[in-house]
């Protein structure tokens, strides 16, 4: 009897931690603008990361108006349903961007492998053109993050707050 017990109760603690929501190990308030032909926003949030995944939360007037998780495999936002990387890249992004490109530019790493990387002593800049592709202008440099691509109309600025 104390060994169904015992054996019920770890049964029970797994299922349960196995349930729960990830940790993240660092969080960051940001003042985040996210814009492409088919998602605008501008407003202050937090960013959850850890190793693997990050969670971004736009807010305004005080309540989360989009969630973006970033998952190994996929995105997930609050607009719409889980999908792998490229297919999210070719329905929000560019379908010639890089699948983690999403997860490098929130992070605040270089794109495209380092592809023209201009090491300053503050961050980083990328200039990365392909003609009738994508004319990205990227720079990672004192707590802000811009990444505008002037064919494809996008355009993520990411001011961090707490630094």
């Amino acid at each position: 009897m104390f060994f169904k017990k015992i054996l019920l109760i770890s049964f029970s603690i797994l299922l349960l931690n196995s349930c729960g929501t990830k940790e993240y190990n660092k969080v960051d308030s940001l003042y985040i603008t996210f814009k492409t032909p088919t998602f605008k926003y501008a407003d202050l949030g937090f960013i959850y990361l850890n190793n693997d995944n990050m969670k971004i939360e736009i807010y305004s007037s005080g309540s989360a108006i989009m969630n973006l998780n970033i998952k190994k495999e996929q995105i997930c936002t609050s607009t719409f349903k889980c999908l792998d990387k490229n297919s999210f890249n070719k329905r929000v992004l560019s379908s010639y961007y890089p699948k983690d490109i999403l997860n490098h530019i929130f992070r605040g790493e270089e794109i495209f492998g380092g592809k023209n990387v201009i090491k300053r002593g503050n961050g980083f800049t990328q200039k990365i053109d392909k003609e009738d592709k994508y004319s990205i202008r990227y720079s990672v440099l004192n707590n802000q993050i811009i990444f505008d691509d002037k064919i494809n109309n996008i355009l993520i600025k990411i001011k961090r707050l707490d630094r």
